[in-house]
């Protein structure tokens, strides 16, 4: 099964799970539960939408010339775990402390 395949079954699945609350909306009227369980399918049909997306991203696009390999992702940045100069901080106040040297009220 391909993972478009699989889209298309969560999705159906889906549209059944919202057809199942909305009957038992009806039943059983809109108190809190059943407001939480609609807000929830709401969720997951955002979040498989949110998800189709990611899948047809350009991370998965083939790159232009029709070539099998996918696009590269952004280039990755490597942060030193050397201290940084702390030239950088002179005159910057630490938060909830206050500048250097100043006194609380």
């Amino acid at each position: 099964m391909s993972l478009q395949d699989d889209l298309t079954a969560v999705q159906r699945n889906l549209d059944d799970l919202e057809r199942s609350v909305g009957q038992l909306e009806r039943r059983v009227g809109g108190g809190l539960d059943i407001r939480r369980v609609r807000s929830d399918t709401d969720r997951l049909r955002e979040s498989l939408q949110l998800l189709r997306e990611g899948a047809a991203g350009p991370s998965r696009a083939r790159p232009a010339g029709g070539g099998s390999a996918p696009v590269p992702g952004p280039e990755m940045v490597t942060i030193p775990d050397t201290p940084y100069d702390t030239a950088l901080w002179a005159g910057a106040e630490d938060e909830g402390l206050g500048a250097l040297g100043r006194r609380a009220p």
